[in-house]
């Protein structure tokens, strides 16, 4: 329960923060999902990544694209469709 906490608290200040967010951060979260029993895929796409979450029940999908890979910040956008599919998934609400 106390890691549910936590993901909900990340993706909150992920939320805040949409123009400054990097990949390593959507990739915690979804790792932390996993660990909590979520079927997570992760596909590599012409310009980002394709993410897929599911507790068997709920399916949640949406694409990260890359601003400069070296930076590995994403756009503000994705950062968006991640917040939308972590609320269809439950752990974020507006």
């Amino acid at each position: 329960m106390a890691d549910d906490v936590r993901i909900r608290e990340r993706i909150a200040e992920i939320a805040g923060r949409p123009k400054n967010v990097t990949l390593d951060e959507i990739e915690w979260v979804m790792k932390q999902l996993h660990t909590q029993g979520y079927k997570v895929t992760k596909r590599k796409a012409r310009h980002g990544f394709l993410w897929s979450a599911t507790d068997g029940q709920t399916v949640a999908r949406f694409m990260i694209n890359a601003h400069n890979p070296g930076s590995r910040q994403v756009k503000g956008y994705s950062v968006g469709e991640f917040v939308d599919a972590m609320m269809k998934l439950g752990f974020y609400d507006e």
